[in-house]
């Protein structure tokens, strides 16, 4: 089985702004082969932009080249390949950034956001599986993060989906493989917000709004919405936040502390921008807690001021996709929005086709969308 169909080809990096100008993504016919042992093919229905797939595209995050970005999906099971059991065809799925092995210590230990095979996998762009399953003439074209979902179709591990519940659509859908994930997931999982708590969040993007949301949810008595941009906050005070701090003279952290009597019990940093982590960890408490989900750029230089944080007594973590076992979070994610709970649908802010993928990545750039739905 072989298949040709449309997708958004990165072939170089670091091309200027305006993307819709120079378009580092060409819209290009790529052939795919058939799913293989364990591996499903699946129609996108909806894609979302997110602040990682930019970081691919100006070449902040080092990834092999050709490659077809796109890491936040939701589709329709097209074909599966020998020993595939948990989906079958015409199942609604959305698509998981992080594939899970099942057998490494990670996994086996419950800590299935950590697997390394999956890691590896998608750090040479290809599948769980080995390799890459899409070309451009004599060319391998790579899967990002396992998934390249800018496209009319992907070929992806079935550890890289999740059946869809029903009720939900497609473009809704999309956000549980990354976003919510990574921002709700890390209140409730990794930082385990509890009832009363303070919270600060530093960045209020896609990520930061679905953090913003898991504070809610998780009872947060407090909740500080921290960034330069106005109309994010205003979007903020819309979600649910208590209060809003306009960060651009640099002294944020300051006005937590006014605002919290002395510092947030938890501070979360989702801008991926150093300055946004400094702010954060000046802003939580003495004891407190501060989470780190931006990809900084890996270049950045970074100092810590050692004996503060033990005069302090702080915790500094990092969460990758918000320490969720997708198999275990994601459905009970998706119970919690159609329960009028997590109401994830509130951070689309844009529709368009794939064709107008680079305009969207504009909007990105320039801090001027949450999350924006591509329908190839």
């Amino acid at each position: 089985m072989s298949l040709r169909f449309k997708a958004a080809v990165l072939r170089e990096t670091g091309l200027p702004l305006p993307y819709a100008q120079s378009r580092p993504l060409r819209i290009e016919d790529v052939d795919a082969e058939g799913p293989r042992e364990g591996e499903l093919l699946v129609r996108i229905k909806a894609a979302s932009l997110c602040r990682s797939d930019l970081s691919v595209v100006n070449g902040l995050r080092a990834w092999p080249l050709p490659i077809v970005p796109g890491h936040e999906a939701s589709g329709v099971v097209e074909a599966a390949g020998p020993g595939v059991s948990r989906v079958k065809r015409g199942d609604a799925v959305v698509l998981i950034f992080q594939p899970q092995c099942g057998a490494c210590p990670s996994c086996t230990s419950g800590e299935a956001h950590l697997c390394g095979p999956g890691l590896q996998a998608n750090r040479a762009g290809g599948l769980l599986g080995g390799g890459t399953r899409l070309r451009s003439g004599d060319t391998p074209v790579h899967h990002h993060m396992g998934l390249s979902a800018f496209a009319e179709y992907a070929v992806v591990s079935e550890a890289s989906v999740i059946k869809v519940a029903d009720g939900i659509p497609f473009d809704v859908a999309a956000l549980f493989g990354c976003a919510v994930m990574c921002g709700a997931g890390t209140v409730l999982n990794t930082a385990a917000v509890r009832p009363g708590d303070s919270v600060a969040i530093v960045g209020l993007g896609g990520v930061g709004s679905s953090a913003l949301l898991g504070a809610k949810l998780a009872g947060a008595e407090r909740i500080v919405a921290v960034d330069t941009d106005a109309a994010r906050l205003e979007t903020a005070r819309d979600l649910g936040a208590t209060d809003t701090v306009l960060d651009q003279a640099g002294n944020g952290a300051a006005q937590v502390l006014d605002l919290t009597g002395g510092g947030a019990d938890h501070a979360f940093e989702t801008a991926g921008t150093l300055g946004a982590f400094h702010t954060a960890y000046q802003a939580v408490r003495r004891g407190g807690q501060v989470v780190t989900v931006g990809l900084i750029d890996p270049k950045t230089p970074f100092s810590l001021d050692v004996a503060a944080l033990v005069t302090g007594a702080k915790t500094v973590k990092g969460s990758y996709i918000g320490s969720c076992n997708p198999q275990r979070d994601i459905p009970k994610y998706m119970a919690l929005h159609q329960r009028g709970l997590l109401p994830v649908d509130r951070l689309i802010s844009h529709r368009l086709p794939l064709a107008d993928v680079n305009t969207a990545l504009d909007r990105m750039a320039g801090n001027q969308a949450l999350r924006q739905i591509i329908q190839p």
